[in-house]
């Protein structure tokens, strides 16, 4: 069967519903023929992925940005098929696209989707509280987190991000977030070891090496070690993260006092307060909030790369 190509056209602020002609043009030139179709809501790109791979896609490609790349892997890991990601970058973060190195360029990315290797990937299953109340369970590929993070993102996605750009509209949230901050407090535990009461700007589980439109939040984590990377940036002043802001874009952060890293195949974390919400932020979405936990589930997924 063709590859399968799933679009999401409201990504990169909308601009790849107008981009999609010239994208497809590429595609073809310098990969091959495929199918492709369309997302019309959220949660579209999981089940498009799954129908796929359980009627035999072999390789099946995301176009779109970290949260469409989340939601094709879903799918494709709900099938328990054998079939491969690929990659199409077209979003406003473009994060786990780096951790990869997969090229910005269509026509680039394109003949890596035709004459990359295939390699195996470890992935994230995260347990949250959802915002209906329910318990639900999804996988993640890059970073999941709590703390300003959860604002950085709420605060994109209300903007319009083809006014200026992936990163720049990020740094304008994360400005803004930094101003206003209050720092948060929550019960962390790592494998078996003993919990802790923490309080955090910010708490990273990361996969990946990249959140945030380019933060390289963990720049040691492997996508093949069978292990997360645990980021914690303790209780800065908004002065303090400011002016150390360009750590967190070129990943020198790990030897600033303030901030920890620790390895887990498991953590979970969960409120001071039972009444508490503290938002989750999941690959690029908020699709709920703490308690939760997560697990590594080792070289789960394949994925066209280099």
């Amino acid at each position: 069967m063709l590859p399968l190509i799933i679009i999401n056209p409201t990504s990169a602020g909308g601009a790849t519903r107008a981009a999609w002609p010239a994208i497809a043009s590429d595609l073809a030139t310098h990969f091959g023929a495929f199918n492709c179709a369309f997302t019309r809501e959220r949660g579209d790109a999981v089940k498009l992925a799954e129908d796929g791979a359980r009627e035999g896609r072999r390789l099946i490609v995301a176009c779109g940005g970290d949260g469409t790349i989340s939601e094709v892997a879903n799918g494709i890991l709900r099938a328990g098929a054998d079939a491969t990601l690929g990659i199409l970058p077209s979003g406003t973060g473009g994060d786990f696209q780096k951790s990869l190195k997969i090229p910005a360029r269509v026509a680039d990315a394109a003949r890596l989707l035709r004459e990359g290797a295939t390699r195996r990937m470890d992935v994230g299953r995260a347990s949250f509280i959802n915002h209906e109340g329910a318990e639900e369970s999804r996988y993640f590929l890059g970073v999941a987190s709590f703390g300003m993070s959860g604002d950085v993102i709420r605060r994109v996605k209300e903007r319009d991000a083809s006014l200026l750009g992936g990163k720049a509209t990020f740094a304008l949230a994360t400005l803004q977030t930094t101003l206003a901050k209050e720092n948060t407090t929550a019960f962390v535990q790592l494998d078996d070891k003993r919990e802790r009461r923490l309080t955090v700007a910010n708490l990273c589980v990361a996969n990946a090496r990249y959140f945030g439109g380019g933060m390289k939040i963990a720049p040691e984590a492997k996508l093949n070690d069978g292990l997360f990377d645990i980021i914690t940036i303790g209780d800065l002043s908004a002065l303090k993260i400011l002016t150390n802001a360009h750590q967190l874009y070129l990943g020198t952060h790990l030897g600033m006092r303030q901030v920890h890293h620790s390895h887990a195949a498991r953590v979970t974390l969960r409120p001071t307060r039972k009444d508490e919400r503290i938002a989750l932020e999941l690959d690029g979405e908020l699709p709920g909030h703490l308690p939760a936990s997560f697990e590594i589930m080792p070289r789960a997924l394949k994925i066209r790369c280099s």
